[in-house]
């Protein structure tokens, strides 16, 4: 174990500077930067104008940057790496500042690239964290911290697993890409667009069916709502009934929600405006989370901020229905209205004009894009597992200060 300042120097970033200064000039390495990588890409840098006799520090390869600031304790220090030597003369933004090592080869960059992402750096520079509104790292207990650091064979060792994960990691997020790129394009094959009364692709067995009818929502499924019961009865809660709130809202737009954060009971059912809706119904959030739709996976009641439908199956394809509110959620959020919290009114509602094909064709459609999500839902999944899986390797590569 070694501190900090053993290792190396601290450079700071850019002074004196003001808001004209920015634009043009050298590249400087933004605070974003350092925040979002854990290595810099020169090709994202900024621009500083930096004038002949100025005393700035420049950056060179090796140097390990550092966020000094930021709004919670848990995201202070986040550190970014120079692999490679800038093209040209290189400048650090004034919110961050630079460890320089003494020596590269005692601390190398792709090593370095782990090390002070790893749980023992990030919980020490965690517990330096001091602020109320904003949260700032001493630059003296930073060079205090106690950090592994091995010969210089097993740092090449230990980078050189890391990063060959890194790589699969990466290579599993660009396919996860293509497969969202692809079923964008999809859609937008598989809905008619601008005005058309029919989609560019259709499958074979429905080539010959013509062109699909214009029809009010309301006449193919039973509109719903919901309600929040009184939060000062406690026996209106924790009773099992599933409710879909706004702490939910980050489960929608995900097929199916499956479970909710609050549950309610049914006393609170009844004595409130509350629902129960029965597993498929379709919801869509007309606030807060403008426009994000769902499939309730079973039975649940939903808030005031949710409207849902249950569809005449002999008219309407629930996941079809689904699929058609995922089309239009930019229509939706370029509607709400609202200062503080935009909302879509229920008149709008009443009035949904939706286009739709025979429901032979409206299943066809939604069997082909549900297959396509469950792609995509595990392609997600094996990109988490990779980084669980590097979690705990880098956990085991890195030791902690008691071991």
């Amino acid at each position: 174990m070694k501190r900090i300042s053993e290792l190396g120097k601290i450079i700071n970033g850019l002074t004196g500077k003001s808001g004209e200064d920015f634009g043009t000039g050298k590249p400087f390495v933004t605070y974003k930067q350092v925040f979002d990588n854990s290595v810099i890409d020169f090709q994202k840098c900024a621009r500083v104008q930096i004038g002949e006799n100025e005393n700035q520090n420049s950056l060179q390869k090796g140097d390990i940057l550092f966020t000094t600031s930021s709004e919670t304790p848990s995201e202070v220090g986040f550190a970014s790496v120079l692999i490679d030597s800038p093209k040209e003369e290189t400048y650090l933004n004034s919110f961050c500042f630079s460890l320089r090592p003494f020596s590269l080869e005692e601390t190398q960059p792709q090593f370095s690239r782990y090390l002070f992402h790893s749980s023992i750096f990030r919980k020490a520079i965690i517990s330096l964290a001091q602020g109320s509104t904003r949260y700032n790292i001493s630059k003296a207990g930073f060079l205090n911290i106690m950090v592994p650091v091995p010969k210089s064979k097993e740092q090449q060792k230990i980078a050189s697993c890391l990063s060959s994960l890194d790589e699969v990691i990466v290579a599993h997020s660009r396919k996860l890409e293509l497969l969202k790129d692809h079923k964008k394009g999809l859609m937008q094959s598989l809905f008619p667009q601008g005005g058309e009364k029919a989609p560019k692709f259709r499958f074979k067995e429905f080539e010959k069916d013509g062109e699909w009818i214009e029809r009010k929502l309301e006449e193919l499924a039973k509109r719903g709502s919901g309600h929040t019961p009184n939060k000062q009865v406690s026996n209106y809660y924790n009773g099992g009934i599933k409710w879909v709130s706004l702490a939910d809202s980050n489960k929608l737009d995900s097929r199916y929600v499956y479970d909710t954060k609050i549950q309610i009971s049914k006393e609170g059912i009844e004595n409130s405006s509350a629902v129960l809706h029965p597993a498929g119904t379709v919801i869509l959030s007309r606030d807060a989370g403008v426009g994000k739709s769902a499939i309730l996976h079973s039975e649940m009641a939903v808030s005031q901020h949710f409207i849902v439908w249950v569809c005449d199956e002999s008219k309407l394809s629930n996941w079809f229905l689904y699929y058609v509110f995922q089309i239009l959620k930019p229509v939706f959020e370029s509607i709400a209205v609202g200062s503080t919290i935009k909302t879509i009114g229920l008149p709008y509602f009443k009035e949904l004009l939706i286009i739709i094909p025979s429901v032979n064709e409206q299943l066809k459609i939604a069997s082909c894009l549900f297959s396509l999500d469950e792609l995509i839902t595990a392609q997600a999944e094996k990109i988490e597992q990779l980084k669980q899986h590097k979690k705990g390797l880098m956990q085991g590569l890195f030791p902690k200060m008691n071991d």
